[in-house]
């Protein structure tokens, strides 16, 4: 059954992004950089939690109970929380929720603490169906950007199946919103643009490296004297990552690290962390948007609407960028025994 009244739930959802967002900015204002770069617990399921998160866990399972649970009672999921989630109102049996809602209430923690680049709040909302969930059913995706304290204009963006993605900036300063207009870029080959293969963390990065220069070469040709074919950009959020493609800023961007657990393996080594289901649990907002997204295999992008599932994607702008990038990527996949 669809969601009841999602303009309703819109509304309390963004409500609770921007308490979030406030509380965050203030704890970076008031705190200093190691404080909040602590490290508050790393055994949870899913990523390390840091002091940071802490301030917007605070907020977010108080609000779903009071606020929201009432009228639609759901299954919370988030990091930090459970593996199985949350159900409220507490106490009822989680079969009979009506949604269920998966957020990561800070994705792009690093470079937000140290106060490098904005990270964003993200919520995804679907019917309940249990464990059997998928992200492909979310019906209802909010992003929010936490800014740098620095910083005074900030995004939101949301998207429900039915609607063109929409975007609003608030000036913190005065508190002016108005609409945004987000574009994905239109031009035809990823050359003079930007083009990333995400290698954050150290385990594989030489691999990645060599993988995104044989698909660069394979597609512009060798290098040329005093020009750069293409440019990168490590952006450590999946969620600010989708934005950079929404807005035009990026053209092509490939999280593969699942993909090199065999590598690793081989190697005698673990695969670390990689992207989980509640960093992408705003990607319907990317694809009403107009951006491709595809697994890290090339076929339909989605996973289990769960926190400890690892997830690959990649992005392509348009279609022709797809054309461009798609036999190169996985052609150089299959060479180097990373695809079948």
């Amino acid at each position: 059954m669809p969601i009841q009244n999602p303009t309703a739930l819109l509304g309390l959802i963004r409500e609770l992004h921007e308490q979030i967002r406030d509380a965050v900015v203030a704890a970076c204002t008031q705190h200093a950089v190691d404080d909040l770069a602590g490290v508050a617990e790393d055994e949870q399921a899913g990523d390390t939690i840091y002091a940071v998160d802490r301030v917007s866990e605070a907020l977010l399972v108080d609000f779903f109970a009071t606020r929201v649970a009432p009228t639609w009672p759901l299954v919370l999921l988030a990091e930090g929380l459970p593996p199985d989630g949350v159900t409220l109102p507490v106490g009822m049996p989680p079969e009979q929720a009506a949604i269920r809602v998966l957020v990561d209430p800070i994705d792009g923690t690093r470079g937000l603490m140290y106060q490098k680049r904005p990270a964003w709040v993200l919520t995804g909302v679907a019917p309940n169906r249990g464990t059997a969930t998928r992200l492909s059913e979310i019906e209802l995706a909010v992003q929010t950007e936490i800014p740098l304290v620095k910083q005074h204009l900030c995004d939101t963006l949301w998207a429900t199946p039915n609607e063109p993605t929409h975007a609003e900036r608030l000036n913190r300063l005065t508190g002016e919103r108005h609409p945004l207009s987000l574009r994905a870029s239109r031009a035809t080959t990823i050359a003079h643009g930007f083009a990333t293969i995400s290698r954050f963390f150290p385990g594989a990065r030489e691999e990645l490296a060599a993988l995104d220069e044989a698909v660069v070469r394979a597609t512009l040709g060798p290098p040329q004297l005093g020009k750069a074919h293409c440019f990168e950009d490590q952006y450590i959020s999946s969620a600010g990552q989708l934005y950079e493609l929404i807005a035009g800023h990026d053209r092509f961007i490939a999280d593969l690290r699942p993909l090199l657990e065999p590598y690793l393996a081989a190697r005698g080594e673990a695969l670390g962390i990689c992207c989980h289901p509640y960093d992408l649990c705003t990607a319907l907002i990317a694809h009403q948007s107009g951006i491709i997204l595809t697994d890290e295999r090339g076929g339909a992008l989605d996973a289990p609407m769960s926190v400890e599932a690892e997830v690959g994607w990649i992005g392509y702008a348009n279609a022709a960028i797809r054309d461009q990038i798609e036999p190169a990527l996985l052609g150089e996949l299959r060479r180097r025994g990373l695809l079948p």
